[in-house]
């Protein structure tokens, strides 16, 4: 009898087994470094950490050859796009460093590009980057883009970090859609399987399939894309808000600033902690926090989270305080 292609349960229970090991080792290579090297070295290593453990994970099975702990539990194998031949040593490695390689490297470069942006375009505000792990050792890659930068105008560096974080939340948004894609067709769970036309086919005896949980499926895969669908639009409604907004406040911004100390001399309590004026078009963060509509918006832009208590929120559950001080 020939092997039937794995059924999205499989698939799905398989990559759940992966993680669940993957957390166990990434979890045990973090605990030995917290211990030889303490927890300052830990923080500034731990991303790297994770990269090595996963990298290890699936260069000890896929990579070699083998099954992976989740592919073993469900018995399934992978075999490329003939469905008759397992990966080639090329493509198992192409796979492995889509898979693990290449999210690190574009969260770094995204990171260190942000932190640029912010750093050269609005220097009086508290930058991610000055807090980072690692901060002080410039390499050449940080070099050269501080230098790219740095050529830019200030309008132009202000677009290309609005492209940054849109390109981010595409990214997350993108993953999203996958996933959903496979609840309904159930052919590739990871990207990264997809762009090398690797799949799975079972090892064992075929089971009866139950047509309901294939039907199940795919309305959770209707269901996710539904979801994503109203995600989506939230995210375009509160952007267009906070940009109507932050029109609406410019010329109000620019006459505080022409103001004296003495005629805008007010109690503490009615001071926005991050341009240090009195306070313009109040506006609360989901943890309580005040403070003006544009400053708030403008840092939620790039940083989802309170400049106080660093909780992090979603841009569009900034509350605007209409009639408050």
């Amino acid at each position: 009898m020939a092997p039937a292609a794995a059924s999205p349960p499989e698939v799905v229970r398989a990559a759940q087994k992966d993680d669940y090991y993957r957390g166990g080792l990434r979890s045990a290579a973090g605990g030995t470094l917290h211990s030889l090297a303490g927890a300052k070295k830990w923080l500034e290593w731990r991303r790297e950490i994770e990269l090595v453990s996963d990298v290890a994970y699936f260069g000890l099975t896929t990579l070699a050859g083998y099954q992976t702990l989740g592919e073993e539990y469900v018995s399934i194998l992978q075999v490329d796009s003939t469905q008759g031949r397992v990966p080639s040593r090329l493509r198992r490695g192409i796979l492995v460093a889509l898979h693990t390689v290449l999210p690190y490297l574009l969260d770094k470069a995204l990171l260190h590009l942000e932190h640029e942006l912010q750093a050269d375009g609005d220097g009086a505000w508290p930058s991610r980057g000055s807090l980072a792990p690692g901060a002080r050792g410039q390499s050449g890659t940080r070099r050269w883009m501080r230098r790219c930068t740095a050529a830019l105008t200030e309008q132009q560096q202000g677009t290309l970090l609005r492209a940054v974080l849109v390109f981010r939340q595409g990214l997350g948004c993108l993953q999203r859609l996958h996933v959903a894609w496979f609840y309904i067709h159930g052919a590739f769970y990871h990207l990264a399987k997809r762009f090398t036309g690797i799949t799975y086919l079972r090892v064992r005896h075929p089971l009866a399939e139950d047509p309901r949980a294939r039907a199940s499926y795919r309305l959770l895969g209707l269901v996710s894309l539904l979801h994503l669908a109203l995600a989506a639009g939230l995210q375009l409604y509160g952007f267009r808000q906070r940009q109507r907004a932050q029109r609406e406040w410019r010329p109000q911004r620019g006459l505080s600033h022409r103001r004296s100390y003495t005629e805008r001399a007010v109690s503490r309590t009615s001071l926005c902690t991050l341009c240090l004026e009195e306070r313009r078009y109040s506006t609360a963060t989901p943890c309580g926090h005040l403070f003006c509509w544009g400053c708030i918006t403008h840092w939620a832009d790039t940083k989802m989270e309170c400049p106080l208590c660093r909780e992090k929120f979603l841009p569009q559950k900034l509350v605007y305080l209409r009639h408050y001080r």
